[in-house]
């Protein structure tokens, strides 16, 4: 018995994790499971300890078996994928990815064994369970569980899996890797679950690095400087973060509010207004008779590894709670959300009624009469409406604006809510509101003159 404790406080002061066997004669088996990361010269050797510590790592174990995993090793492996190119960092993806994966005759024996048990009893068929249940974990997500411990753990599984989507997309992935994405967006949904995210409100008091960093992430409406950042968690307005213990100062999404007296027609009274109220001076704070209303213009995920993770719904429910402990005669909340891809959609749907009229049309008679009668173009029909769409001049003419309000707001329902893809919303917004059960759709129109 002392010569385990010994060896053990030994094994651990020099960075090496053992395992003990079980006891043979008179002596303790020792089993070293974790070699140490050796350094190279050469940028074409550098790879090849990771591999061989990667595979280690990832080697199959007996599943009832306790596996002790190195700190010292793992901190090391995880440096090295920091430091990595991209090229470098796929490698490594790719050896995480197959050395960890399933053993698939493994789970077809717990599965064959499973159905024997049938006839056993209860007992038998419970522990059938079980050892299948375990052979259906890879063996990369108990490192991601101890990686998760380390500091700065959980902010390195959130990039790496950033990383991973980006070669997903790229077309690089095969099986293993989306398999590998799909255990850890799980994981990682898990950790940041609405109970483990801390509510944070940012104000012109808060660290510059917040600040900073709530600029960067702003990807409806971009942050124009300092003046305009201030103005943004000035007066009449709220901003607010979602935080995660293991990732201090790190926004994980983050939420604008503006406070109105009711819904804006259109954005810009809340992107051109000045962060008050007309009627008032900053100098005189906010006046809460003035905001009845909490108008949430934009929403940013920070955080590209956790995509695909519900949070925003979480956050604005969590704002609404807020924004009514503030404002207990406040009411009406709303969302204000762009439609990326309604005027390519609506773009091809003019075309294909332009070339196969029997489709059913988009615009009225009356309508398409009234849009030329307003525009002052000798285009007529769906070629002049198609021209009007792929320019922003319409914007600025306040009588073409009205003509179109209606049929397009018509339109963007359809394309919101009738619009489908393998069974779900074409547009991401429309299937973001309705998960969220935001039934209430109204046009409000951005004047940005963006190019189209």
């Amino acid at each position: 018995m002392f010569l385990r404790y010994h060896s053990w406080a030994y094994l651990m002061r020099y960075g090496h994790c053992y395992r003990f066997g079980q006891r043979r004669t008179q002596g303790v088996v020792m089993k070293r499971i974790y070699p140490r990361l050796c350094s190279s010269n050469t940028s074409e050797e550098a790879l090849d300890p990771t591999q061989k510590l990667l595979k280690t790592l990832l080697s199959p174990t007996a599943k009832t078996t306790k596996k002790w995993i190195s700190e010292v090793e793992v901190q090391k492996v995880c440096n090295y994928y920091r430091g990595s190119s991209s090229d470098q960092k796929l490698d490594f993806l790719q050896i995480l990815a197959s050395e960890g994966s399933l053993d698939h005759n493994s789970v077809l024996e717990a599965a064959k064994n499973l159905v024997i048990a049938q006839d056993k009893g209860e007992g038998a068929i419970i522990q059938a369970e079980n050892r299948l249940s375990q052979r259906l974990i890879p063996n990369y997500q108990e490192l991601f569980t101890f990686i998760s411990k380390l500091n700065g753990g959980v902010k390195f599984l959130v990039d790496l899996r950033a990383d991973l989507l980006d070669h997903l997309a790229d077309g690089k992935g095969d099986h293993n890797l989306k398999a590998l994405n799909n255990t850890l967006k799980e994981l990682l949904s898990h950790w940041f679950s609405a109970g483990f995210l801390q509510l944070e409100r940012v104000t012109w008091q808060s660290s510059c690095e917040m600040l900073e960093k709530v600029s960067a992430i702003e990807a409806v409406h971009p942050v124009r400087g300092w003046t305009d950042i201030k103005q943004r968690v000035g007066p009449y307005r709220r901003c607010f973060v979602f935080t995660h213990s293991s990732m201090p100062q790190e926004p994980v999404m983050v939420l604008h509010c503006a406070l109105m007296m009711d819904i804006p027609e259109s954005i810009q009274t809340i992107v051109q207004y000045q962060g008050r109220n007309p009627s008032y001076s900053v100098l005189d704070g906010e006046d809460s008779s003035q905001a009845n209303a909490g108008i949430f213009y934009s929403i940013s995920a920070a955080q590209k590894g956790l995509q695909g993770i519900d949070l925003g719904n979480y956050l604005i429910k969590s704002v609404v709670k807020e924004l009514r402990k503030e404002f207990r005669k406040m009411e009406v909340f709303s969302t204000l959300s762009p439609i990326p891809g309604f005027r390519s959609w609506l773009i091809a749907a003019i075309n294909q009624e332009i070339r196969d009229p029997s489709d059913k049309e988009l615009f009225t008679k009356e309508e398409l009469e009234e849009i030329k009668k307003t525009s002052g173009e000798d285009q007529q029909g769906l070629p002049l409406m198609k021209e009007i769409l792929l320019t922003n001049s319409w914007c600025l003419l306040p009588e073409l604006t009205a003509a179109l309000k209606q049929p397009l707001m018509r339109l963007c329902a359809r394309y919101l809510v009738s619009e489908k893809r393998r069974g779900y919303a074409l547009n991401p917004v429309g299937k973001y509101h309705k998960c969220c059960n935001y039934g209430q759709f109204d046009c409000v129109i951005d004047f940005y003159n963006k190019p189209p």
